[in-house]
């Protein structure tokens, strides 16, 4: 939450100030990456609790924190980690620069030109860095530039295609569209894990199938801090995950057979029994299930 709230004060200080606060940033940087590694499923499942917040805010949060997870999961020891996650945390400042007149919120189901004035963000990004006059690293500047790239071309702003894109860039990008695909946006309900990979599976030559393995290998088709429906009509979020990525802890918070009820329960998978089968996981919003924020 914090982490949430100062990215946001980092752009207030961009856009009122005409300063590039540094320090915010790379101190959010620095708590993302401390909690991942602190307490990697703990944290994993706190990042479900990012559903109030502005969608730019939760996409570039929730990215960040999962490009960390996947980085020191690669390499606990690399030197690029602090700054791919800066540029993963920066890309999406661009998109509140741009509202206008012509684009006055980014909570609206978006008309055909102010879905084309939204892509020029990267650009908008940049420009307004400059303005600043602070300079990103390498490693930063290649995931703010090209993380909406696509290997087939189709990406922006730059339309690059193949070896233009690095591993990294193709990390960011299979994240981020995952990311996308299981959020609603522009009116579109959010995707089940399963139905967002295979549709990121099916754009055969735009991302790299390579990291789509990786990453349903780490997070799986019950992903931590989303919301699981049994059989026998309870509804809770997934809190842990075992080697296989089956749920192994749950929180229940609704009995659909007594929608009125309200529960809090954290059980383990000995007690699943009594919960039915595990049916799949579900959109929050089509039970007016919320997040309880800690």
């Amino acid at each position: 939450m914090e982490v949430a709230h100062q990215l946001q004060v980092g752009l207030m200080y961009m856009k009122a100030r005409h300063l590039f606060p540094g320090v915010i940033f790379y101190d959010c940087v620095d708590t993302l990456r401390y909690l991942v590694e602190q307490d990697r499923k703990a944290f994993l499942y706190a990042l479900s609790f990012l559903r109030d917040e502005p969608d730019w805010v939760r996409h570039a949060v929730q990215v960040t924190a999962q490009l960390a997870d996947m980085m020191l999961a690669r390499d606990p020891h690399s030197s690029r980690v602090r700054e791919a996650m800066l540029g993963a945390l920066l890309h999406t400042l661009g998109k509140p620069l741009l509202v206008n007149a012509e684009l006055p919120s980014l909570k609206i189901n978006m008309n055909p030109t102010q879905k084309e004035i939204l892509r020029g963000h990267v650009t908008v990004l940049c420009d307004k860095l400059k303005e600043l006059k602070w300079t990103p690293s390498s490693t930063c500047r290649q995931v703010i530039e090209n993380a909406n790239e696509r290997l087939d071309g189709s990406g922006y702003p730059a339309g690059k295609r193949g070896n233009e894109l690095s591993d990294l860039v193709r990390l960011v990008s299979v994240i981020k569209a995952i990311n996308k695909l299981m959020h609603s946006r522009n009116g579109i309900p959010p995707h089940t894990p399963l139905d967002a990979y295979r549709m990121i599976h099916e754009a055969t030559t735009a991302y790299d199938r390579t990291v789509l393995v990786e990453y349903i290998q780490a997070y799986g088709l019950y992903p931590i801090g989303s919301l699981a429906k049994f059989s026998g009509g309870f509804l809770a979020w997934v809190m842990d995950i075992d080697s296989k990525c089956m749920p192994t802890q749950v929180h229940i918070v609704k009995n659909l057979r007594f929608p009125d009820t309200n529960i809090s329960s954290v059980i383990g998978s000995d007690d699943f029994s009594q919960l039915g089968k595990l049916e799949g996981i579900v959109n929050p919003a089509d039970y007016g299930v919320k997040v309880v924020k800690a």
